[in-house]
């Protein structure tokens, strides 16, 4: 009888780091591959407004968002987690975004901003509760735990830099946002598992 359920608290065990395994791969996966379209929104929005008064603060927010993504590439290859297969998708819609806000002009593309970093906020703390939660599958990767709150606060900058330099004044803000939020939600489903 010890000797079964000595082999059953094993195989629990096993299971349970099967199922957190497979969380932090999910996890990595499409955090990686939201601060790849991060970084190619920051990218299209300087092809227009690199030498303009917001260029400089774009620049900045671009800067960090490629520290996240190189943060995330480590945890991919330091987990051996499999890529998104629509990389080439996010790099593609994340530039499109990018430029097309941007040439509705500065206040437009800081709306872009507030949207995707509002999501992306939210995106994070969820993962962060599902990660510190006291029922299975409880994960306590106190690297990927950090890398993530350090990274969502950081978004939180970016989200009220927008706020701060006029994004309700967007031509359209609340329908802007509401579409661009609508399409990051959806990207990260798909992301996600793909």
């Amino acid at each position: 009888m010890l000797q079964l359920t000595i082999r059953s608290i094993h195989t629990d065990a096993k299971l349970l780091k099967q199922r957190c395994s497979k969380l932090v791969d999910r996890i990595i996966r499409v955090n990686q591959a939201g601060e790849l379209g991060a970084n190619q929104i920051y990218r299209g929005q300087l092809v227009i407004l690199g030498h303009t008064k917001a260029g400089k603060t774009i620049r900045h927010m671009w800067e960090q968002e490629r520290a996240h993504k190189a943060a995330f590439d480590r945890l991919v290859n330091e987990y051996r987690v499999r890529p998104s297969a629509l990389q080439p998708v996010w790099r593609v819609a994340g530039f499109g975004l990018g430029l097309g806000t941007a040439l509705l002009g500065e206040r437009a593309a800081m709306a872009c901003t507030v949207a995707v970093e509002s999501v992306i906020i939210e995106h994070y703390n969820d993962q962060l509760r599902t990660l510190m939660c006291d029922e299975p599958p409880r994960c306590t990767d106190k690297v990927l735990l950090e890398t993530i709150r350090r990274i969502r606060d950081e978004e939180q900058e970016h989200h009220d830099t927008g706020l701060q330099h006029g994004a309700e004044q967007a031509p359209f803000y609340r329908t802007l946002t509401s579409l661009i939020k609508s399409g990051c939600r959806t990207a990260i489903k798909i992301a996600e598992k793909v």
